[in-house]
This record gives C-alpha cells, structure tokens and sequence, in this order.
C-alpha cells in the first residue's frame, strides 16, 4: 500500500518528515504510519497543481474522458485489492466493499469519463444583430476533503467530475481513513494522467485541511463532513472569496404509513440505517411510523435488528462491523445515556457487543430507540447504528416532524398511495426524497441537501455546473448601433 503524500505525480515523504499512524477499528491495530502533510506540502501541491493547469485544461474533453474511463477499467481491475484496503481501513464489511464501494467508484469515474466532452454551453436570445454565446470554463485549482466514512466513493465522487471538467485537483483525504484515496492515486499514475493534475495529501484537519480551505491559489473547496466543521470551512474560504461546495449532516426522516408495505418497509429501512454501521449523513436516523402500524413495524424491525451479524470485517459473513474509530464509538454510545436521560426508551442495543472478538474494535451493536421528536437523539446527527422511533396520526403531523430539525439532506416515504407520496415528497424540506426505497445513489442524480445538510450538489450534470464557472461572450454580428456620441 502507497504510505507518502502524493504530489506532482510522484510518492513523497512530507518535508516535515511527521507520520500519522492509521488503525484497523476491528482491533486498533497499526496497519501502517502515514505521512502527514503540512503547510509547506500543500503549497507544494498547489504549486504542481498551477503548473499542470494550462495544459490540462486545454486538453481536448474527449481525452480527459479517456483517462477516466481507463481509471475505471483500473479500478474493476484492481477491485480485490482496493476492496481489502477500505475493509480494514474503515470497518466497511467486505461485502460491501466489493459489491457496492468499489463498483460505485468504477461507476462514477466511468459516468464522468463519458461527461466530459458532453457538458455544452448555449446560446442566449439577445437584441437583433448580436450573437450571445454563454461556455463553461473550469474553475481553476481545486481543493477538496474527503470525509471517513466513504473514503473510496467519495474520492470518485469528489474527483470526477473536478477533472472532467478540466480542474486540478489538491485532495485531504481524512486522516483516519486515507489509503485507498492513495491507492487511486497509484492507479491514476499508472494509467497516464499527467503529473500534477492530481495531488493527494493526507493531513489533520485543523492544519492541512484549514489551510486548503485559505489558500489563496486554490479557487474552490469542496468539503464533505459535519456541519460545525462546514462553517468552518465557509469562514476560511473568504480570504479570497473562493468558490465553496458543502455536503454536510443529515437527520433523515423516514416516514411509514399505515397503508405501506410492511416487509419492504423493515429491509429498506434496515438498509438505511445500519449500512456502513449508520455511518452516513442520509441514514434513515428518524423512522416516524403512523400509530396503526407502529406495533407491527418495530416488532419485525426489533428483531430483523437483533438478527444483524456483527463481526471482523473481512469476514464475507459479516453484516455489521465496527464504527471508524474508538472515539466515534464512544460518541455514538454516549448519545444512549444522553437518551435515557431526556425518557427515551432504549427498544434494543445500545452498548459494546458481548464476546472476546469485540473486545478491542470499535463496536456497537445497532439500536433502536423510541424517542420525542424534540429529544436531542432525535435533532442531533449520531451518525452511528443508532434509530429513533416516533408516532404520527394526521400526514400534517408526521410532515411537521420530518421538517422538524435543522437538516435537509435525504428523507424517505413507504406508501402505496401515489398522490400522497408525491404531496410529501414535494413538501419535505430535503435535497432527496426516496419513495418506497431509501439511501439509494447513480452517478447521474444529483446528490446534496439544504438548510444546516450545506449548499451545493454532487453528481449529474448538477455537479459539472459547481466545478465551471459561466462566461458570456457577446458578438456584433451586422448590428447598427447608433453612436452613443453623436457628433
């Protein structure tokens, strides 16, 4: 595995010589001491970045296209291995690395490969005489931080699109997770990208994230993370009034009413919680159940949850496996007490798995609780396997909850009524509805949220407009334009 920053095409230490050790969360294990970038590494990536910057913007779209089909056929190519790297690296089960991370990563670079040279300008109808043509230019050097719980996909998603549409890249992968954002950067020297097109600098958060966030030569960030680190980034992109992108929290709601079907409603939204162990800003943390079949859905929903196999990642029988790191686990449990405390009633989980295998990982068995809307488990982001459960009689209450928090980015419905399904969808305050589904994401739909979820999209030809920047050129083609003057 690649341990050293990334820079101008090559493997190098940090000029600091400092490492930052990453642990495998199923025992916290050492898997290897990476190098931690610094100020100094970041202008040196910057640096590269500029100097690759006329020329590959210039390039014709259908090559850049090329290189980021031939980096999908890598990644499929390479897909054991990078499959591994996000287990041990996140706790992801191996299932789901194989099955879901690394194709979605194939996908998203193949998507973006086949956009490059199909995002178009346009004309604009203007005075007679004038042609008004509007082109998309890109913006520039891009900086772009990568959360931990996604590292593989959110690379792609995050790289893309940037470099489809003709950017440089600087990338802080998270520091508790970088190593298959490092192992895209080996496959993207093998396959022939030019060198400084893309940078990759592992880094804390507070110093070579900070500082991406300010640098004066960087003409946007893209920051995916949590909302109180997101107004952070917004107050330290103002230096230059660069251009800034924000995927932040989520609280999702996830609404079931009395006429849904019931064994779809228990898988979907099983999947939509306690997939990559909650640790999602779109997990269905909220499910709001109509009083009728309340009883039912968490009777099947309780014991589909105590069925879960928790276990060492690696293991393909594993269904669950450990949260990122021992601090988040303890985070995540503390929201527990923190339940208990406001009368919320604990329906099942809620601590450290019992067994010898669970002793020194980041584990916590997936829990539910039935809480008030208006508890702080069910306002606040856990981003853990952690649901609450509320009732609802009337469609106006159960909108009034789901509309209840702070966040806007994903929000589910189970019905069969399709006006009704519509009618919500359409007033829920949220980037994405999903209807009798949840948590499901294409390379061509737009992904983002708003209010407190951030501004901003990922993916689709939504996403190709936040990495341009618009240009309208104006033409006297056989305009009479009287002199403004006349003499």
């Amino acid at each position: 595995m690649q341990t050293q920053l990334f820079i101008d095409g090559n493997f190098v230490p940090s000029l600091s010589g400092e490492t930052l050790a990453t642990l495998n969360p199923h025992d916290n294990t050492v898997i290897a001491d990476i190098a931690m970038a610094n100020h100094a590494d970041i202008d040196r990536a910057v640096t590269a970045a500029k100097a690759a910057y006329p020329a590959w913007k210039n390039m014709a779209a259908a090559d850049r296209g090329r290189l980021l089909l031939k980096l999908a056929d890598a990644i499929e190519a390479n897909a054991d291995r990078l499959a591994q790297l996000e287990s041990i690296d996140t706790g992801h089960p191996i299932r789901d690395t194989r099955f879901l991370d690394v194709p979605r990563t194939a996908a998203t670079f193949r998507y973006f490969g086949g956009m490059a040279d199909k995002f178009e300008g346009s004309v604009i109808p203007v005075d007679a005489g004038f042609l008004n043509y509007l082109t998309r230019e890109p913006v520039g050097i891009v900086g772009q931080v990568v959360p931990w719980n996604f590292p593989l996909m959110f690379t792609s998603w995050k790289m893309a699109p940037a470099l489809a549409a003709g950017n440089c890249v600087v990338m802080k992968p998270a520091e508790l997770t970088p190593l298959s954002s490092l192992a895209i950067a080996e496959l993207m020297a093998e396959v022939g990208f030019p060198k400084g097109v893309v940078n990759i600098l592992p880094g804390l958060g507070h110093i070579a994230g900070q500082y991406i966030a300010e640098h004066p030569e960087i003409s946007k960030v893209a920051f995916t993370g949590s909302t109180a680190v997101g107004r952070k980034v917004v107050q330290a992109s103002s230096g230059n009034l660069k251009k800034v992108q924000l995927e932040l929290g989520g609280k999702g709601a996830n609404i079931v009413f009395a006429d849904a079907n019931i064994a779809a409603v228990v898988q979907g939204s099983a999947f939509g919680i306690f997939h990559n162990q909650g640790q999602a800003c779109i997990a269905a943390s909220r499910m709001i159940v109509h009083e009728s079949v309340a009883d039912e859905v968490l009777e099947k929903f309780v014991a589909l949850t105590r069925s879960i196999k928790l276990g060492n990642p690696l293991d393909p029988k594993t269904e669950m496996g450990p949260l990122t790191s021992l601090q988040h686990r303890d985070r995540v449990l503390s929201y527990v007490d923190i339940a208990r405390e406001q009368g919320g009633d604990v329906l099942t989980g809620g601590k450290t798995p019992d067994g010898e295998g669970f002793a020194k990982g980041c584990y916590v068995e997936p829990t539910i609780v039935h809480a008030k809307p208006t508890d702080r488990v069910s306002q606040e982001e856990v981003f853990g396997p952690f649901m609450t459960v509320t009732t609802f009689r009337t469609d106006e209450e159960a909108l009034a909850i789901a509309n209840g928090t702070e966040y806007g980015l994903g929000a589910g419905l189970w019905t069969r009524d399709l006006q009704r399904a519509h009618q919500m969808a359409r007033e829920i305050r949220s980037g994405m509805v999903w209807i009798n589904c949840y948590k499901r994401v294409s390379p061509g739909s737009p992904f983002g949220g708003v209010g407190a979820s951030g501004y901003g999209r990922e993916m689709g030809f939504e996403v190709m407009r936040e990495y341009t920047q618009a240009k309208s050129v104006w033409v006297n083609v056989d305009a009479k334009i009287p002199p403004y003057f006349p003499r």
